[in-house]
């Protein structure tokens, strides 16, 4: 069973002679472990489509199942609540929260569902990682490539069912870009996770097991290239 099927997903702003077609029909899925890149240049519709893969913006049309569940017939309440626990976001900021350590940021989105973190996996996540002797730095004490093994650690935390990766190299040095990609095949592959990176960099797209472009708003799937 593929963990994420994407279904005739259209994205319209605007009408008339003004609309703007940013998705046309894209359709594709993803059987769980597997790590997909979709790579388009500035404008493209790949951020489009990763929001709404991630219930953060609507389609026109089309559906999105996650585990074999119609996110978008969800009510909004139960949306957010799914999006909580079965979506990791990693964003090209990293987005840490200052005042917390690196722990507490790996194990934040547990607390906010009300839940014990697994302190086990937190240290597991930790040590794979490379973070263990950090954990109880704050984000401005360590470097851009540190924050975003951080913010890897707090997506894996919740155990999600899809990861989405938005430009998570986005504003790292290119030694720093080629540790984190090496971090996500490896959480692919240790942790059997599913993740979806998008990217405007063919070369970065390289280190996924798929490969899809987004032009214009259409999706092509060059098809797995890594067995």
């Amino acid at each position: 069973m593929d963990l994420l099927e994407v279904k005739n997903i259209c994205k319209t702003y605007g009408a008339g002679e003004t609309a703007v077609h940013a998705l046309k029909n894209v359709s594709f899925s993803v059987p769980k472990g597997e790590f997909v890149a979709v790579v388009g240049e500035s404008g493209s519709g790949k951020s489009t489509l990763l929001h709404i893969i991630g219930g953060l913006d609507t389609p026109t049309g089309g559906q999105v199942y996650i585990d074999g569940k119609d996110i978008f017939a969800m009510p909004e309440r139960n949306l957010t609540v799914f999006r909580r626990r079965n979506i990791g976001f990693i964003f090209q900021d990293f987005n840490l929260i200052p005042e917390l350590t690196v722990a507490q940021n790996m194990a934040f989105p547990v607390l906010l569902d009300y839940q014990k973190p697994d302190t086990a996996y937190l240290d597991d996540l930790l040590a794979v990682l490379g973070l263990t002797e950090r954990r109880g730095h704050l984000p401005s004490q360590l470097s851009g490539g540190q924050q975003q093994r951080v913010a890897i650690g707090r997506a894996l935390m919740t155990h999600p069912a899809l990861i989405l990766a938005d430009e998570p190299t986005g504003n790292l040095d290119s030694a720093n870009t080629g540790e984190v990609l090496t971090l996500l095949k490896q959480a692919s592959r240790l942790y059997a996770q599913t993740i979806l990176m998008i990217t405007h960099s063919q070369s970065i797209a390289q280190s996924a097991d798929r490969i899809l472009q987004v032009s214009d708003g259409v999706l092509t799937d060059f098809g797995r290239w890594r067995t």
